[in-house]
């Protein structure tokens, strides 16, 4: 099921595989992936702990890379670039969300939302300008001035998608963003999200609740290092959680 813009894939994974080495002998993580997800789709990642699905997440930001197949995002071949290429171009593709927010203690929220500016050379008058249009994108301009620890779950969490989109990336990508909010908040960030597809971006979110993941366009599941078929994941997805 696709809900993109055009046909264009903005992430192409091709058998792609990753076998880590340990002491107990290799172990095979992702087993011939192949994933594509066009231009301003929404993608829900949904399987079990220990399924693959975090490296598949690691895969697409250039975390981690694979053992073999291919990986491109963004227009961007990420196979055999070096570390510090792929930290710079992540700086400027890809926005990444996380459940524990990771919002720096000692900057406040408007400082958080500029940091990642900073390290793509934005000209430094437009950095607050920015920051600012976003805060108030998330609905948080009355708390650029306070500290992470004055704010609610709820807002730090807005707060981390704003930072997320500072440098306006192609990519969106929420690590279980929702799964440490109460239902209120996890609402206002899902109503967010699907804001930002409407606007074009691509958004692909890893999540353990599956009456959330129902909501989402596209749901695409992980099961011992392997996709799932379509038909696979309608049979499963009847609500819950894993």
């Amino acid at each position: 099921m696709s809900n993109g813009n055009n046909n264009q894939p903005v992430i192409l994974l091709e058998n792609v595989e990753k076998i880590y080495k340990t002491k107990a002998g290799p172990l095979h993580v992702l087993k011939g992936v192949d994933l594509h997800i066009n231009e301003g789709e929404f993608v829900a990642i949904v399987g079990p702990s220990g399924s693959g699905k975090s490296t598949l997440i690691n895969m697409i930001t250039g975390i981690d890379r694979p053992t073999s197949g291919e990986v491109h995002v963004a227009g961007q071949r990420l196979t055999n670039m070096s570390e510090n290429a792929v930290a710079k171009w992540r700086g400027r593709n890809v926005g990444v969300v996380f459940q524990f927010f990771q919002l720096l203690p000692t900057l406040t929220v408007l400082e958080n939302v500029m940091m990642p500016m900073h390290y793509t050379g934005t000209y430094k008058g437009t950095r607050r300008e920015r920051a600012l249009e976003l805060l108030d994108l998330v609905d948080l301009p009355d708390v650029m001035d306070k500290y992470p620890s004055q704010i609610s779950g709820g807002q730090q969490q807005r707060a981390a998608i704003a930072r997320a989109l500072a440098n306006e990336p192609k990519v969106l990508v929420g690590d279980e963003p929702t799964g440490n909010l109460d239902v209120v908040s996890a609402g206002l960030v899902f109503a967010l999200f699907e804001d930002l597809v409407a606007k074009g971006t691509t958004i692909v979110m890893v999540t353990h609740d599956r009456d959330l993941a129902g909501q989402i366009p596209r749901v695409e599941e992980v099961r011992d290092g392997q996709l799932m078929s379509q038909e696979e994941i309608d049979t499963r997805l009847v609500g819950g959680r894993e």
